[in-house]
């Protein structure tokens, strides 16, 4: 079990991130644990879920996508 304080965890955020690739990372407050840092992987075992994509971009707000506006692939309904 990794165990980093919130001080510890605020200057080794690179080192925690490595160390949850591997098991769960406790962060303590006052000697007592309040945060779990989990890779996506494990919390989706835990979860039963399998992301969907816009879930996982959604984690990365250092990625950006543009999405071209559609033209011609609409038509407008027949109601007769």
């Amino acid at each position: 079990m990794t165990t980093f304080s919130a001080r510890e965890f605020n200057q080794q955020v690179s080192k925690a991130r490595k160390a949850a690739l591997e098991e769960p990372v406790f962060i303590t407050e006052r000697g007592q644990a309040r945060h779990v840092l989990l890779s996506i992987e494990a919390y989706q075992a835990l979860t039963g879920q399998q992301g969907r994509i816009t879930d996982l971009l959604a984690l990365h707000d250092d990625i950006e996508v543009d999405f071209p506006a559609a033209s011609g692939l609409s038509r407008a309904a027949d109601l007769d």
